[in-house]
């Protein structure tokens, strides 16, 4: 079975009008998506954003929880933090995998828009349980990843399709439902 890992993509992604920004990392997606993650086994998510600013923004919301008075009061967050890592660039996470496993990991894009090179859940499914090749999911925030990025992936995965026209969920809830469809019982 392949190790998942999960990086959360704060630049570059796309604003609601379409033009390349940097998001704010926000103190929700950093307790829910790590909560997430730690239920689903996946190894290790990684926060991608090249501020500083942001970056440390992030180690002081984890560090509340993982030492001191958040550590004692919750020590459930303590364990979801665990598995966060705080990078810079996208290249950095691509090393951290290939260091731990000796090989590149196979990189998924998710996006809500439909590419012609999409996988299915069913498929990729498949491909984690059959494979000890590391699964990189990759999610943009804003209203996400860049095209010319997505494109450049090795499997893109399908949208997340309700019964309306409407699609347009929060990362959170995406990563949520994407995990359960990939590792959920």
């Amino acid at each position: 079975m392949s190790d998942i890992y999960l990086a959360l993509v704060h630049s570059p992604v796309y604003n609601k009008n379409m033009e390349t920004v940097a998001t704010s990392i926000t103190n929700l997606d950093l307790h829910d998506i790590a909560r997430c993650c730690t239920t689903y086994g996946v190894k290790r998510y990684y926060v991608v954003h090249p501020a500083e600013a942001q970056r440390h923004l992030a180690k002081r919301i984890m560090g509340f929880w993982q030492e001191g008075y958040g550590a004692e009061y919750n020590p459930d967050r303590q364990e979801a933090f665990s598995r966060v890592t705080i990078a810079n660039n996208l290249q950095a996470v691509y090393a951290d995998i290939e260091g731990e496993h000796g090989a590149a990991p196979v990189k998924v894009a998710t996006d809500a828009r439909k590419y012609k090179n999409t996988v299915t859940y069913a498929q990729l499914r498949e491909e984690i349980d059959t494979s000890e090749t590391p699964i990189l999911l990759l999610f943009g925030t804003g209203w996400g990843l860049l095209k010319e990025d997505v494109e450049a992936m090795d499997r893109i995965l399908e949208p997340i399709y309700g019964p309306t026209e409407y699609n347009h969920l929060s990362v959170r809830s995406a990563v949520s439902i994407i995990l359960d469809r990939l590792r959920g019982h």
